[in-house]
C-alpha cells in the first residue's frame, strides 16, 4: 500500500469484526496506529494492528498533539491509520484533523465505519425507519457543558410527526435529556431503547418508555457509551399488523415489478 500519508478508519462500534474490510487492511498494513482508548475497542488493534506497528492512544493527546504526530510520521515515509470510534462522520472530530493535514500537504483517505446508532439498532433487533411508521431518523447528542445550536428540546417535536430520536452522549445527563423530550412534546408514553456498548460483551439492552427512562437507566447503572433511540421505532411490536412495505406489496408497481395482472 502507498505509504507516506495518513488513513482514516471508522473502528466499528466495538466488535473487531465490526470493521470494514478495507479498513482491516489498512490496519494490517499500518506502521502506525492512533487511536482512543477511551472510545475504541482496543481489542481492534490487538486483533488486527501488526505486532511491530507503533501504536498511540490518543485518549489524553490535544488535537495539536495528535496532528503533529500523524504529519511526521507520514512525512517520514509511513503508513499512518487514524482508528475513530464508530464513523468518523458521526462526533469523529473529524474536520479540524483534515485541515491541519491538508495545511502540511499530507495526503489522507477516508475509510467509513459503522456508526453507533446503527449497531443499537441491530442488537435491539428495530428498524430505524419502519415503513409507514417512521421515515425520518434525526441524530443528535446530549450536552452538559459544550454549547451546540440546536438542543433535543429543537428536535422532539418532530418525535410526534414520525421521526425517531438517536441520542448520543445522553445518558450521563439522562434527566436533561427527559426534561427536554417532554418539554418538546414527546409524550411519556412513548417507546425508547437504549443500547449500552451495543456489540461489546458487556452490552446493555434497556427496553422502556420516557416516563420510566431515567429510573431505568441508573438501575441498570449506565452512565456512558450508550445510544438512546426514541420513537415508535423503539417498539415495532405495536405496528406488526400495519407495516407493509411498498417496495414488496404486490399491489404496487415499479420499474423493477411492473404491475402485475389479477388472476
Amino acid at each position: 500500500m502507498q505509504r507516506g500519508r495518513v488513513v482514516f478508519v471508522g473502528a466499528g462500534p466495538g466488535d473487531p469484526e465490526l470493521i470494514t474490510v478495507r479498513g482491516r487492511n489498512y490496519l494490517e498494513d499500518a506502521d502506525v496506529v492512533i487511536y482512543a482508548g477511551s472510545l475504541v475497542n482496543p481489542d481492534i488493534v490487538r486483533r488486527w494492528a501488526r505486532k511491530d506497528a507503533e501504536v498511540v492512544d490518543s485518549a489524553s493527546l490535544t488535537l495539536e498533539e495528535i496532528t503533529e504526530l500523524m504529519i511526521r510520521r507520514a512525512k517520514e515515509g509511513k503508513l499512518v491509520v487514524r482508528l475513530k470510534s464508530g464513523d468518523f462522520s458521526i462526533y469523529g472530530a473529524l474536520m479540524e484533523e483534515i485541515w491541519a493535514l491538508q495545511d502540511a500537504e499530507v495526503p489522507y483517505e477516508l475509510v467509513p465505519g459503522i456508526t453507533a446508532a446503527l449497531s443499537a439498532a441491530s442488537v435491539a433487533g428495530i428498524e430505524l425507519t419502519l415503513p409507514k411508521v417512521s421515515q425520518t431518523l434525526i441524530i443528535t447528542r446530549g450536552s452538559a457543558r459544550v454549547q451546540m445550536e440546536g438542543s433535543i428540546r429543537d428536535y422532539a417535536p418532530f418525535v410526534n410527526r414520525g421521526a425517531s430520536l438517536a441520542i448520543y452522549t445522553g445518558v450521563h445527563i439522562v434527566d436533561k435529556v427527559v426534561r427536554e423530550l417532554k418539554e418538546g412534546g414527546v409524550t411519556d408514553d412513548t417507546p425508547v431503547v437504549v443500547v449500552y456498548k451495543a456489540g461489546w460483551p458487556d452490552q446493555k439492552i434497556v427496553r422502556t418508555t420516557v416516563d420510566q427512562l431515567v429510573s431505568r437507566v441508573k438501575e441498570e447503572k449506565i452512565f456512558k457509551d450508550a445510544v438512546i433511540i426514541v420513537g415508535k421505532v423503539a417498539n415495532p411490536e405495536r405496528y406488526r399488523d400495519e407495516v407493509r412495505s411498498s417496495v414488496y406489496d404486490p399491489s404496487h408497481a415499479h420499474s423493477f415489478r411492473p404491475k402485475r395482472r389479477e388472476e
